[in-house]
């Protein structure tokens, strides 16, 4: 596939595509392809409509990326809604093209030119789509972007200014205890102020799937879910069993740091508003603004590795990183690729806090994993499941623990303390936000109401440390509406936990050899998504997160070092 000129992001050009000229693209290619009389012509075939493809998926990105970093340019806004249109009728045509790659006479050389791992992730693409959901897919769409609109309109007047939900976090980590309050009864009461507009789009997109399941024959969404999800090597009964090793194995150690944080803090009780203040000093904050943030991580790229030092050369000098927070910006951080210029790029939302330069690793493990495998012959090979494509970011946030210090100068331990007893904190959340999902689709005609009983009972359940104090939205169950990935991609947190036990596998192997460590990191990034899930956490000689006695076999290493410090002193 011949790559364009790369140039700035800002330079890069953008066409809406042209539906029917595309459309009859596909089905010149589809009917060559059914007349082919080699494994040879169909191969070539494959690759036209891979820049077929390609193409389409370019100009999607650039209008999705454009478009989030300002959601009030109405010409993005309406390319947004053009796709979120549009995109069935693609599926359609891909769908249709992958229905003649499946049926090849020759699919024995095919795989063997291709690899087999193509052919089960178009199986399931068959299984999760028919012309007869079109039109729900794209209310589906609209429905999921409706929930972005609605996040990033908001303006909330705090400190004399009207502020976005990214920009009151840092005042829900100040160290004086009522200014915490205050920002997070703002924060909540933002979602709680339009609590019946979440609970519309989700019971509309709760229905949507549901309807979507059973046409296509499944008897819930819970199992479509998944197949979406390209799960091929594990179910909801393995994942539930997981859950169980969290619930045995974390929740303890969870609920013990959040009782070390009280005491840090001098609290009797640990309120919602004082979870994200660690300590008395403040949480670790990096000494400089977003460019000097940037500066540093190019150094630290530098010396990690010459694969990470050019990689970030490649996204520095292109301006592949959008990470200021501002208004009209949608929320959160991600990552994405650019296919015909094989370039990743980053989204995120800076604004002073730790987490500018844990969602910078975070989303470079990822932006690194895609630049490694961008020559991949096909593009559904750039990126893996995102079970997979979360262990190269979360993995990163460890392999870079070396080079804090130019962030956090002497507030260094005090990060690294915070950055895994927060690995080992999330996993109970996370397997909270799954269990509440399986329940949702399991229960598709439960009221809103309900459903925010079932996430307060299920929160109780793994997160028992929690308490609301008397803030009614969220001791109703509220909390879950600020988790995005609920509402546009059902089952996608699972993922989050699972490649925490990989990356903290990763971290526990760095302590005692890093060389091995970073040369199973380095061969699994460039392996992109050839292989499934498991094949892959095999390729990187890690443990199966699915056998009973893995997250056991991470906790002592994790233990050991948090035991290691004195964290009162910070």
């Amino acid at each position: 596939m011949n790559t364009p000129e790369m140039k700035q992001f800002t330079a890069l050009p953008y066409t809406r595509p042209d539906m029917e000229a595309l459309k009859t693209a596909f089905k010149k290619a589809e009917q060559q392809f059914e007349a082919a009389h080699s494994a040879a012509e169909q191969i070539a075939l494959i690759d036209e409509v891979q820049k077929l493809k390609s193409h389409y998926q370019t100009m999607q990105t650039l209008a999705e990326i454009r478009h989030s970093i300002d959601t009030r340019d109405g010409f993005y806004d309406a390319e947004n809604t053009f796709f979120d249109e549009s995109n069935p009728f693609y599926i359609e045509m891909t769908n249709s093209f992958n229905k003649k790659l499946l049926a090849s006479s020759f699919r024995q050389e095919l795989e063997k030119e291709l690899g087999t791992h193509i052919f089960a992730m178009t199986e399931l693409d068959m299984k999760v789509f028919s012309p007869s959901i079109m039109e729900d897919l794209a209310e589906e769409n609209k429905l999921t972007s409706s929930y972005d609109k609605l996040i990033a309109s908001a303006e909330i007047e705090f400190a004399g200014e009207k502020r976005t939900l990214a920009q009151l976090t840092p005042f829900m980590q100040d160290q004086d205890r009522a200014t915490r309050e205050k920002a997070a009864k703002a924060y909540y009461g933002f979602f709680a102020g339009h609590e019946a507009e979440f609970d519309s789009i989700y019971d509309n997109l709760v229905k949507v799937r549901t309807r979507i399941a059973k046409k296509l024959g499944y008897k819930n969404f819970v199992q479509l879910g998944y197949d979406r999800m390209g799960r091929t090597d594990y179910n909801a009964e393995m994942v539930a069993a997981y859950r169980n090793q969290i619930y045995r194995e974390i929740v303890p150690i969870a609920v013990n740091l959040r009782k070390r944080q009280a005491k840090r803090l001098g609290l009797e009780r640990l309120y919602y508003y004082d979870e994200p203040l660690e300590y008395t000093t403040g949480n670790a904050i990096p000494h400089g603004n977003p460019d000097w943030i940037l500066a540093n991580a190019k150094k630290m790229y530098a010396e990690l590795s010459p694969e990470t030092d050019e990689f970030f050369t490649f996204m520095t000098s292109h301006q592949m990183l959008d990470v200021l927070a501002k208004k009209g910006k949608a929320a959160g951080g991600y990552c994405t690729t650019i296919p015909d210029y094989k370039a990743p790029f980053i989204f995120a939302n800076f604004n002073n806090t730790q987490h500018d330069v844990e969602v910078m690793t975070h989303e470079a493990g990822h932006a690194f994993q895609a630049y490694q495998s961008r020559n991949a012959r096909l593009l559904e090979y750039v990126w893996p499941t995102y079970e997979a494509c979360e262990i190269h970011s979360m993995s990163m946030e460890f392999f870079t623990w070396p080079w804090m210090n130019l962030f956090f100068e002497e507030q260094t331990d005090k990060f690294r303390f915070t950055h895994l007893s927060g690995a080992l904190l999330f996993l109970p959340y996370g397997v909270t936000v799954d269990e509440f999902q399986h329940w949702v689709y399991e229960h598709p005609e439960a009221s809103p109401a309900e459903r925010k009983a079932a996430w307060r009972s299920i929160e109780k359940k793994y997160l028992p440390a929690r308490d609301y104090d008397d803030n009614d939205f969220l001791n109703r169950g509220g909390y879950w509406m600020r988790q995005g990935h609920i509402f546009s991609t059902p089952f996608y947190y699972i993922d989050y936990t699972l490649a925490q036990v990989c990356a903290l596998q990763f971290w526990a192997k760095s302590l005692s050899d890093r060389k091995t460590a970073w040369e199973d990191y380095l061969r699994l990034c460039k392996a992109g998504g050839r292989d499934s899930f498991l094949r892959l956490v095999e390729l990187a000689n890690l443990k199966n997160p699915f056998k009973e006695g893995c997250i056991a076999s991470v906790v002592p290493a994790c233990t050991e070092w948090l035991n290691n410090i004195n964290d009162t002193a910070f």
